[in-house]
């Protein structure tokens, strides 16, 4: 299925996951926040909330600097 992941249509297996989406984009998830379809997805869910078609999902990680 295709997913839009940080606005890039990405094509992805059914039945992934938040957790696999994180896992696409090669982050480390401390220090990571993920949106779908504009609802913050706590990391507690990430496993267990299952992306549907055409989902936006917004994955952004802190960095630090100043």
């Amino acid at each position: 299925m295709i997913v839009v992941l940080n606005g890039v249509p990405t094509t992805v297996p059914d039945e992934s996951s938040v957790a696999d989406a994180v896992r696409l984009l090669n982050l480390r998830p401390n220090g990571v926040a993920v949106s779908v379809d504009r609802e913050v997805v706590p990391r507690s869910q990430w496993d267990t909330v299952v992306l549907n078609e055409g989902a936006s999902i917004e994955v952004l990680s802190a960095a630090a600097g100043g």
